[in-house]
């Protein structure tokens, strides 16, 4: 009953992440589609009230007028009611944590321990998970805060955390088993974004506000900070989807080169994202759109899928792949591998492989997550074979015989 009831909430949380993810990652394209894509205002009365870019775009039958602001407006007060966007970016962090929790805190002798890769305790593994992501911060932070605002801060504060985030995968691959290194890599990532938003962006816009509304000239340095943190939110994106992904695939993670993997994933994304922001800009300016990063990323995706394909079989490998595997050698590797929990008294996910009939029943199931995904046994706690996944690919393709 408590493996069902994890998976409910496990169900729920995921849910509301991914809708909550949506709201935050679509409003972080807009606005940054929308800032770079202004263009300074012709009509004298937009110039009058202080103005500095403004973009016309028609969608859904309609015509939409965007103006921006650097300050308040000059021929009004500035409104009570602003919108402010930052519960998109809260509960999407709440929600991921409480899903984190879940499913590897909470079971962290399953999903966050691989002892072939580390053998340490539950309790040391979930403090080591929890201190990724504090540190990262830290560390981000005083990146950013000490190296800005110098001579190409901007370049030099990429680089450094290039470097920090390079070594922090390496460091969680080293640390706790594949599937939850990958999404710790993603979580750690994920929390420096919110975190953006939660002690810098928001509390610096509130300041302006106030000073503002006070009479007062804003301190330029908020707004530095806030578009500082912006950006680079944007070109967190992609490499935080796609390592929270990667979970899904086990042969991304469970190579002996698991951590490079992870880089050039998280590189391929942010060189993509760079493409389509600089696209933006260049369509202002008259430019052409800069594509080359776009495809630099795409060949180091390509690049990965090559280095990481299966080498071809040996003429014996080969035949020996044709050759009909009995059902009493499947159910041997079964029962070794992963009847202890899949059997009549712990069913996990409500498959029970622990007689004929029942591993027919599943055989679909055992083909897809054990041979293609190569997800099952978990974290390959049973130390199951290349030679027995081929195997029960070969009894599945001949019809999964039980007799």
């Amino acid at each position: 009953m408590e493996a069902y009831l994890l998976d409910w909430v496990s169900l729920l949380l995921r849910w509301a992440h991914v809708i909550t993810a949506i709201a935050w990652i679509g409003a972080s394209f807009y606005f940054v589609l929308l800032d770079n894509s202004l263009t300074q205002p012709q009509d004298a009365d937009l110039k009058a009230k202080g103005v500095d870019g403004e973009l016309w775009a028609v969608h859904g039958g309609g015509f939409y007028h965007s103006s921006k602001y650097m300050l308040a407006p000059r021929w009004r007060a500035l409104p009570d009611n602003l919108h402010w966007s930052y519960w998109e970016s809260y509960s999407t962090w709440l929600t991921g944590f409480a899903l984190f929790t879940v499913m590897y805190l909470y079971q962290a002798g399953t999903f966050l321990i691989d002892r072939s890769v580390h053998d340490w305790s539950p309790a040391a593994a979930v403090t080591a998970a929890l201190g990724f992501l504090v540190v990262f911060w830290l560390v981000y932070d005083a990146i950013c805060r000490t190296l800005g605002q110098r001579q190409r801060g901007d370049l030099v504060v990429g680089l450094c955390v290039t470097a920090f985030v390079v070594f922090a995968s390496w460091l969680a691959c080293q640390l706790f088993a594949g599937r939850a290194a990958f999404l710790l890599v993603g979580a750690m990532l994920a929390t420096a974004m919110s975190a953006n938003v939660f002690f810098w962006i928001i509390p610096g816009q509130r300041k302006v506000i106030a000073q503002l509304r006070a009479g007062q000239a804003p301190d330029p340095i908020h707004g530095r900070r806030g578009k500082q943190r912006s950006v680079h939110n944007t070109y967190f994106t992609l490499p935080v989807i796609v390592a929270m992904l990667s979970n899904h695939y086990g042969w991304l993670y469970q190579g002996p080169n698991n951590w490079l993997v992870l880089v050039l994933l998280m590189l391929a994304g942010a060189l993509i994202r760079h493409s389509f922001v600089a696209r933006h800009r260049a369509h202002v300016l008259g430019r052409r759109a800069p594509w080359e990063y776009a495809v630099v990323g795409t060949v180091v995706l390509v690049g990965l899928a090559v280095w990481m394909a299966p080498k071809p079989p040996s003429p014996a490998q080969a035949a020996a792949a044709r050759q009909p595997v009995a059902y009493a050698e499947v159910r041997a590797i079964v029962d070794q591998r992963c009847a202890m929990c899949h059997n009549a008294q712990l069913a996990q996910k409500n498959v029970a492989l622990h007689d004929a009939t029942e591993l027919k029943r599943h055989a679909q199931a055992v083909y897809q997550q054990v041979v293609v995904l190569r997800l099952m046994p978990l974290n390959n706690a049973t130390a199951i074979t290349d030679a027995e996944r081929d195997a029960i690919r070969r009894w599945y393709e001949a019809g999964a015989p039980v007799n």
